[in-house]
């Protein structure tokens, strides 16, 4: 069963950019979507062959996700069921009879870490979502995590200490949802592969340089390890800033 995640940063351009191509080529079971920036009916996706399911934010233009899925769930939930954290359409969970699939743009801490105190309290609440659902079946959960885990994640590791995405505080939010019960499945395939990212910026022609973050994830729960095949990061996909990432699972 094949997995593809990928932050869009705004599905209405990168449809311009080639997304329809990448995304028929992907043969996906799943496709998520963060970041779409889209409301119902702005855009013309392509569901031949899927179910999709979009969740976007309030806010006109800003975050949101979205999920094809190839067969039916048996449920579909729409963020994580706490007033101060489902405005912005950043969670989606279906629910199939031997797992369940969340999809997630986590909020970013922002310039000047102003969001940070946020952060840390959806981590809380996100953590506490993801083991609710684990207590039932087991989790495959991808996204835009807007994290950098270990100093192999990021190729200027010092020079980004202070800097949202790579604050202690946010990383040892990470040790501690890992710490929980889930896996990294790219660290655990490959613990020591240097110089692979999921984000570049736009600036400083960073993606030219290799100058990026690995932020986006496929994590499962501990239990579920020995089903993963494959876990990739599709560096030579363009059309965001983002690249896709994927899992291959015998499920």
């Amino acid at each position: 069963m094949k997995f593809v995640s990928w932050n869009v940063n705004g599905i209405r351009a990168c449809m311009e950019k080639g997304f329809e191509e990448a995304f028929r080529a992907s043969d996906a079971d799943f496709f998520c979507l963060q970041e779409t920036k889209m409301q119902p009916g702005q855009a013309q996706l392509p569901e031949e062959g899927y179910h999709l399911y979009l969740n976007s934010a309030e806010k006109k233009g800003y975050s949101g996700t979205a999920i094809f899925a190839r067969q039916a769930p048996l449920s579909v939930r729409m963020g994580i069921g706490i007033e101060a954290h489902d405005h912005e359409g950043r969670v989606i969970t279906l629910e199939y009879p031997d797992f369940f699939l969340v999809t997630c743009y986590t909020p970013n801490s922002q310039r000047g870490l102003t969001r940070l105190d946020y952060r840390m309290t959806w981590e809380d609440d996100f953590r506490a979502f993801l083991l609710s659902l684990d207590s039932l079946k087991p989790v495959i959960l991808c996204g835009d995590l807007n994290v950098a885990h270990q100093e192999i994640d990021l190729k200027n590791p010092k020079s980004n200490t202070q800097n949202a995405g790579f604050t202690p505080q946010e990383r040892q939010k990470m040790t501690e949802l890992l710490d929980a019960g889930f896996v990294d499945t790219f660290r655990y395939l490959y613990p020591d592969r240097k110089d692979i990212y999921s984000w570049w910026s736009y600036m400083f022609r960073a993606r030219e340089h290799n100058a990026g973050w690995r932020i986006d994830y496929f994590l499962c729960s501990r239990r579920l390890k020995d089903s993963i095949r494959e876990a990739t990061i599709e560096t030579q996909i363009f059309g965001s800033d983002h690249c896709p990432v994927t899992l291959t699972m015998d499920l």
